[in-house]
């Protein structure tokens, strides 16, 4: 299975890359549903395309807005640069869209995203009868209702899933909660997450309100947990998936890295099951409380009683040079100290999840110090194993 990582800017992007993703998906600055991440303007664009195409990866754009008629006045001119820099695919949720790309930029693949609610056979064959290369599932399916469908595609229409990360709790992502709330529309790319904030409930001929939590006979209504399959690939690949999602263009490149990197090595590990320590290292990144989702029909409650993220390790440093005579340079994101101990996250099986002593550390004026203080400041620290640029210590 294809493992598609979310590339949010441009950093992203080569974390993604450098831990093993096998496809990225990205946004321009228009037609994208994460309206408030970095996006790609057209040289970055341009460039990722090129470096993903050189190490042998793909790349889709997301145009994935609920459009309007005056979307389409200035879409001719940009899938015309789509398909000059030979994007692999664009990510399209309006059945309009659809149709206008397929007539307008033939040579584009189209992926039809999880917002286009596509939840049985008939929805998915119609995608395939215009032409689309791709159906993205809504989350909403159970795992033999994947296989189902798989089923009733032709071969070379691609089944693709999401597998990890923040679950909405809207149907497959069609919300109006955020528009209602703060005039801003996440199905145009701009989704404050107002269903993350505490929310009380008051019954209208009464003074008081009731705090709206999660007990044995109910549910934290509006926020779900965050979806995590890593267990469960397996299954995935016996339904015909030919594609696994990772959520997460808005989350940090320490999340990325974490996230495909787990994922990586459970998909190289196929058929065995991720070790413990494998699956383990996806409570290291920021996340919510994990479910399976909808994918198994016994699955607990999928909403959580808090809003807030955890995560058990802390982003230290990103190599930005691979070792040379044993001494790495990096870039510092959290301050460190001489005698700490840092852990390694790399793409190097032998070193992964290893730890090294910080002996000494140079500045960026030859100086040595102390303590590593100020964010992206390069500095020097003697190393013993191979790391390479774009590894990552943390603690």
């Amino acid at each position: 299975m294809e493992l598609l990582a979310p590339a949010g800017n441009f950093e992203k992007f080569l974390t993604a890359i450098h831990f093993g993703a096998d496809a990225v998906y990205m946004a321009g600055g228009k037609y994208g549903l994460r309206a408030f991440a970095g996006n790609f303007d057209e040289n970055e664009m341009r460039k990722a395309v090129e470096i993903a195409h050189e190490k042998g990866r793909k790349v889709y754009v997301t145009l994935n807005i609920i459009a309007r008629d005056e979307d389409f006045e200035e879409l001719p001119t940009y899938l015309q640069f789509l398909q000059e820099i030979k994007v692999d695919a664009v990510i399209v949720a309006d059945v309009g869209m659809v149709r206008f790309i397929r007539k307008n930029a033939p040579n584009l693949d189209v992926h039809v995203s999880t917002q286009a609610n596509i939840i049985n056979s008939q929805s998915a064959l119609l995608m395939a009868d215009m032409g689309v290369k791709r159906v993205i599932l809504a989350r909403e399916l159970t795992l033999e209702q994947v296989a189902n469908i798989r089923k009733s595609l032709p071969k070379e229409v691609e089944i693709e899933v999401f597998v990890h990360g923040a679950m909405c709790m809207a149907y497959s992502g069609r919300c109006l909660l955020s528009n209602y709330l703060t005039g801003r529309d996440a199905n145009r790319g701009e989704c404050v997450q107002a269903c993350r904030w505490k929310y009380m409930v008051r019954e209208v001929s009464r003074d008081e309100s009731l705090e709206v939590e999660e007990d044995e006979k109910g549910s934290y209504i509006f926020n779900s947990k965050d979806l995590n399959m890593i267990e469960h690939l397996q299954k995935l690949k016996d339904a015909g998936v030919d594609s696994i999602k990772i959520e997460g263009r808005m989350k940090s490149p320490y999340y990325v890295a974490t996230v495909v990197n787990a994922y990586r090595k459970a998909l190289d590990m196929l058929p065995n099951p991720p070790t413990e320590a494998l699956c383990s290292e996806l409570c290291k990144a920021s996340h919510r409380r994990y479910t399976t989702g909808f994918y198994f029909k016994d699955e607990e409650k999928i909403y959580t009683q808090d809003s807030m993220p955890v995560q058990e390790s802390e982003f230290v440093a990103v190599v930005t040079k691979d070792v040379e005579n044993g001494m790495v340079e990096l870039e510092m994101r959290n301050k460190f100290s001489v005698g700490d101990q840092l852990e390694m996250l790399c793409v190097d099986g032998d070193a992964f999840g290893k730890k090294i002593e910080i002996e000494k550390i140079v500045n960026s004026k030859g100086e040595e110090v102390d303590s590593a203080k100020v964010v992206q400041e390069k500095v020097v620290v003697p190393c013993k194993f191979n790391l390479k640029a774009g590894d990552i210590l943390r603690r």
